[in-house]
């Protein structure tokens, strides 16, 4: 199961009005991700990025029945969880809480953010969809309030089809979030810097 574990850069959560919650990929580390914010418009922001167990939030691919993921999966939203409590405990309310995650991280970031729907400052979501082989909306409760979320994508892209990804634009949709979703023929499997660009004009700027 995953330990809270988390590395931390930019401001404290005492001096920040704003915090972005960063989600490593599989294989990965938060090392990893937090390099990332060199790139983003967020040297106010206090970073947090959880590690997780192995470097793996969950075994199998996110379109696997999720029973197949458990007891990880539960356990790597139930420690997005915690950061979230640690942070509001601080005192910077949802509208000012940013998520950002990359491919792994950014399917267990959607995930999280859909069964947790409120007003959050911002979601960028790097190469990801939402989490099972098909998606029930019986697990998702709330209202983004108009919350900006950034989805990208390659097509085709090794371990995340295009076609999740538009499903999961869909459900985000119904669900109040104002959602922009990029897709890069060709693009391999990483960030470019066209995404970082426009993560920080929708969601950073």
């Amino acid at each position: 199961m995953h330990r809270k574990n988390i590395i931390r850069a930019g401001k404290s959560l005492q001096d920040a009005e704003k915090a972005l919650i960063m989600v490593h990929g599989r294989g990965a580390d938060p090392h990893d991700i937090i390099r990332v914010a060199s790139h983003l418009n967020v040297s106010e922001y206090a970073l947090l990025a959880p590690a997780a167990t192995n470097n793996t939030w969950y075994p199998y691919s996110f379109m696997a029945p999720p029973a197949q993921n458990e007891p990880w999966l539960f356990s790597a939203l139930d420690l997005l969880e915690e950061v979230v409590a640690e942070i509001t405990e601080q005192g910077i309310t949802p509208n000012s809480i940013f998520f950002m995650g990359f491919s792994q991280g950014a399917c267990l970031t959607l995930e999280f953010v859909a069964r947790h729907a409120q007003k959050y400052g911002g979601v960028a979501a790097f190469t990801g969809g939402m989490i099972g082989d098909t998606l029930s909306p019986e697990n998702y409760s709330g209202d983004f309030e108009g919350t900006s979320i950034f989805i990208s994508t390659g097509d085709p892209d090794p371990h995340v089809p295009l076609e999740r990804v538009k499903e999961s634009v869909a459900l985000l949709q119904i669900m109040n979030a104002s959602v922009h979703i990029e897709v890069y023929k060709g693009r391999p499997h990483t960030i470019s810097q066209d995404e970082i660009d426009k993560a920080n004009k929708m969601i950073f700027g």
